[in-house]
């Protein structure tokens, strides 16, 4: 056993080594804070510790590390993001105008950012059809289909 405590160093060198190599394509901070921990170990075995010791004080610090340090770490990580909707998610809640009447089975309506797409009325409307030129909103998309309610226009007092 005095063998195993005089050789960990090495274990400890290859747990940190495949710890940051698994953080570098997963970017979840749980395998940086295994690999900490690890070093932890590694610090531990250097002043004379048991091995069954510093297998403990790795996995202490570990836990500690991924309850304490790695919330506040996302955050960080996932602040930087960029807020802006793209895609069909930019489409959602998006005006435009018809260009052709839009029924429950079909139409077509230029959307505020230039785009023509198919469009059929939602089920939550109770209106037939939307004339040529009057205002819609898109409520989803089916496919390549949007699908939109009209938009009530305010009477100006």
């Amino acid at each position: 056993m005095d063998v195993l405590t005089q050789y960990a160093w090495i274990v400890w060198l290859v747990l940190i080594l495949v710890f940051a190599t698994i953080e570098v394509f997963t970017l979840e901070m749980t395998f940086l804070m295994l690999a900490l921990g690890s070093v932890a170990g590694l610090l531990s075995g250097l002043f004379g510790i048991p091995w069954w010791a510093q297998f403990i004080i790795a996995a202490v610090v570990a836990v500690a590390l991924i309850l304490t340090l790695r919330p506040p770490l996302l955050r960080l990580l996932r602040r930087g993001g960029d807020p802006a909707r793209s895609n069909i998610d930019a489409l959602i809640g998006a005006d435009g105008s018809v260009v052709r009447t839009v029924t429950p089975s079909g139409g077509q309506v230029r959307l505020q950012n230039g785009e023509i797409w198919t469009a059929r009325l939602s089920p939550i409307t109770e209106q037939v059809d939307v004339a040529v030129g009057q205002r819609v909103l898109v409520t989803g998309i089916d496919g390549a289909t949007a699908v939109v309610v009209p938009v009530e226009r305010s009477t100006p007092q």
